[in-house]
């Protein structure tokens, strides 16, 4: 099951289960956030409740789409309420990079701070379940504040260096009145961060991802595939500059998916109930890596054909929302 949430031309919400080139309107449902929570208090999956409400009138999606009233597949009334994190060295990456990574296995010192999290993830990534294994990198990226819609364009500050995709996974969860975290299920991500200020230097890193991001347009009810190849796109005046397909699920990764939620969730301040969660999952592919620079006007299309239709987005520049010297004084 996909679901969408989108605006009708009034403007009010709804929530849709994507059939067929068609949006069916979930009836009584405004947001999925309130969906899953009355799955949750009736012991039921998000999909056994979309089923016991029962699906209404139909909406034209590619429409919907080309009017930018798709929604983010999952938010928070309160955007302070809904987290952006991500996880990061989870891919296995090109057999390239592997190979340069069992080459140096027996000499930890000479590693690379970034070699040496990557190898401890292939070492100890997957464990047996019920079992933590070694953690991952984590990075907080915003509130719900820096999500954008699927179609509209990522903001560029001005003292942004970079605007640079990144194709991901991302998993959807709330937390429960119970304080439990609850996976909805998967969506298509862009995590969007700054290369060239991070390659300056690996602590500029939690610099690097404090930027926008977009994820959908569809939510995946279900597990992630083990396997996953998309598709991501750069197109420059309406042709293609780049693309590369990127891998996706625990067949490409490093860690396992229980790991990272268990890594993520186990901070005490992650678990306040009604409080949404959004994390990326990482990725192995980036037109940085190979040398392509965006700039303004460029649009991102990352495809994954079990996850529906692509997710588009622009970049468009910003007014400074902050100036040097400018900190008002009581």
């Amino acid at each position: 099951m996909h679901l969408v949430q989108f605006e009708l031309s009034s403007g009010e919400r709804r929530v849709g289960v994507v059939e067929d080139g068609l949006v069916r309107e979930v009836q009584d449902a405004r947001t999925v956030r309130d969906l899953a929570l009355a799955a949750i208090e009736a012991g039921s999956t998000l999909a056994q409740q979309v089923q016991t409400l029962g699906l209404g009138i139909s909406h034209d999606y590619a429409q919907l789409l080309a009017k930018l009233r798709i929604l983010p597949p999952l938010d928070h009334p309160d955007p302070a309420h809904l987290l952006v994190s991500g996880t990061g060295l989870t891919h296995l990456g090109s057999a390239s990079a592997r190979d340069k990574m069992h080459q140096q296995a027996g000499d930890e010192a000479a590693m690379t701070d970034t070699m040496r999290i990557f190898k401890w993830g292939v070492e100890g990534g997957k464990p047996a379940a019920g079992q933590a294994g070694v953690q991952p990198e984590w990075f907080y990226k915003g509130d719900g504040s820096i999500v954008v819609r699927p179609g509209q364009p990522f903001p560029l500050p001005p003292f942004a260096e970079d605007a640079g995709e990144e194709p991901e996974m991302a998993g959807l969860y709330i937390i429960g009145h119970d304080g439990k975290p609850y996976r909805l299920g998967f969506a298509v991500g862009n995590e969007f961060s700054d290369h060239v200020m991070e390659r300056k230097n690996y602590l500029y890193l939690a610099h690097s991802k404090l930027r926008s991001c977009s994820y959908g347009p569809e939510l995946r009810v279900g597990e992630l595939p083990q396997h996953l190849a998309g598709t991501s796109r750069i197109l420059r005046d309406g042709e293609v500059l780049w693309q590369n397909e990127f891998l996706s699920g625990e067949a490409n990764m490093c860690h396992s998916l229980a790991n990272l939620e268990y890594h993520h969730f186990k901070y005490s301040q992650f678990l306040r109930p009604g409080d949404v969660h959004i994390h990326f999952f990482g990725t192995a592919t980036l037109s940085f890596a190979d040398g392509i620079r965006t700039k303004p006007g460029d649009v991102f299309e990352i495809s994954q054909a079990e996850f529906g239709a692509p997710l588009v987005n622009g970049i468009a520049p910003v007014a400074a929302a902050f100036e040097p010297d400018s900190i008002g004084t009581l």
